[in-house]
């Protein structure tokens, strides 16, 4: 079993925690969570790739247990979520390195992508969407709303996606064996997303949302330029980014591989050993 790391990081005067495990002169992975998590998400995930690989998990400014700084402290984008993770693989010494995207780690290793084409040797997308055609309608609509208006109405909306309950369907929806997921995930979820003032640090990333779907253009001339290998491993019964957007990777990527598996939005916490043999089958 491989030994995991915990650790601590300073990146532009902001305190970033991250695991990281495996061969320092190894391929790099570096695994990009999503919301409302934190790199616990790749705990198992971490000791049965890192023999092979050097392992690195960040967790994203305001998750986990890197800083939360309020957000009237700090602009909380994903431009500025994409520079801290850059800034923290730059000093651990990582230039070139294929990464795992699943919800909101989606939108900053698309930044890192753009941002510097020749270092992403490969893409594992796990619920990371890039198409328009993966946003589930009867998730997003509020999403939307939202955006067009943040009204008090509109922002109760959002702010229900930070209860137990929310947190909770997102683990569970579309998992035929709910028994498979541990109740520590949703728990542990909620515990730090609700810190004093996180709900505005959420909010303030929800809204910056917006700027993602413009984004997508320019992703796919990447796709299509670049011609990065591509593993699309996703959960066919998610109801937040639905299998169309696992699918959709094909259009710019044809020899993208596609694999819809039997679970829903986190389908770590099922089909972990399957998930793990597709990715090393792939790199």
């Amino acid at each position: 079993m491989a030994t995991v790391h915990h650790r601590y990081a300073t990146v532009q005067g902001r305190r970033l925690f991250y695991r990281e495990a495996g061969p320092a002169d190894a391929p790099a992975l570096v695994l990009l969570h999503g919301f409302p998590t934190s790199s616990f998400m790749f705990r198992e995930l971490i000791p049965a790739l890192a023999d092979r690989y050097h392992v690195i998990a960040p967790d994203h400014l305001g998750f986990g247990l890197s800083d939360a700084p309020p957000a009237e402290e700090f602009g909380y984008t994903f431009d500025a979520l994409a520079d801290l993770t850059a800034g923290l693989l730059d000093q651990l010494g990582v230039s070139r390195y294929a990464i795992y995207v699943q919800d909101y780690g989606a939108p900053v290793g698309w930044r890192l992508a753009l941002n510097d084409p020749g270092a992403i040797t490969a893409i594992i997308t796990q619920s990371g969407n890039g198409y328009e055609a993966g946003f589930v309608q009867d998730f997003w609509g509020f999403v939307w709303d939202f955006h067009r208006e943040q009204t008090p109405e509109a922002e109760k909306a959002v702010l229900a996606g930070l209860t137990l309950d929310a947190i909770k369907w997102q683990y569970l929806h579309g998992v035929p064996d709910e028994t498979l997921v541990s109740p520590d995930t949703w728990h542990h979820d909620h515990a730090l997303v609700s810190r004093p003032g996180n709900d505005r640090v959420q909010l303030a990333l929800l809204l910056d949302y917006a700027t993602n779907l413009p984004l997508y253009p320019r992703l796919h001339e990447y796709l299509r330029e670049h011609r990065p290998p591509v593993l699309a491993v996703w959960g066919r019964n998610d109801e937040i980014f639905g299998p169309e957007g696992a699918r959709a990777f094909a259009d710019d990527v044809p020899d993208a591989r596609i694999h819809l598996l039997d679970g829903g939005h986190f389908l770590l916490e099922s089909h972990l050993a399957d998930v793990a043999r597709l990715i090393r089958d792939f790199l």
